[in-house]
């Protein structure tokens, strides 16, 4: 992973755009501080993909708690 500051990511776009194409991770860096991290769109869908797997894991072990008296149409339903 390569750090960047925001001005520079901002004057070579195209290049760490290029670099991020070819697997590159790069994290931006205001005052300091990191403030984003731009990276590959099929690294973040594998990772978001594997964090749902996770979630519907975990939940499926998990027993339902509290009670539901009201309807999904209640729910939404508008004040007129």
């Amino acid at each position: 992973m390569k750090s960047v500051t925001a001005a520079e990511a901002n004057r070579q776009f195209s290049r760490v755009l290029r670099e991020v194409s070819q697997g590159e991770t790069f994290t931006v860096v205001s005052r300091g501080k990191p403030v984003a991290t731009i990276s590959a769109s099929n690294m973040a869908t594998a990772q978001r993909l594997a964090a749902k797997a996770s979630l519907l894991a975990r939940l499926s072990t998990q027993v339902a708690t509290g009670s539901r008296d009201w309807s999904r149409d209640e729910l939404y339903a508008r004040e007129a």
